[in-house]
Formats: C-alpha cells, sequence, structure tokens
C-alpha cells in the first residue's frame, strides 16, 4: 500500500499533466470557436 506522500505526489503529478494538456486544448477550442463564428455573422 502506498504512503500519503506518495499519493500525494501522483495526486500532485496527474492535476499536472490534466493542466499541462487541458489548457492548451482548451485555448486551441476557444481560438477555433472564435474563428467559426467570423465565419458564420
Amino acid at each position: 500500500m502506498s504512503s500519503p506522500r506518495e499519493n500525494r505526489s501522483s495526486t500532485l503529478l496527474l492535476v499536472g499533466a490534466w493542466l499541462w494538456v487541458g489548457l492548451p486544448l482548451a485555448y486551441g477550442l476557444y481560438r477555433l470557436f472564435l474563428n467559426a463564428a467570423k465565419l458564420f455573422v
């Protein structure tokens, strides 16, 4: 069984990985939405 310190470390790593992938993805989708909206205006 893992210690609480290891569990906290893996949780921080998981959160960091999601942010590393999620923030650029969210920004890209935001830019895509803005560009697509121009086509329909």
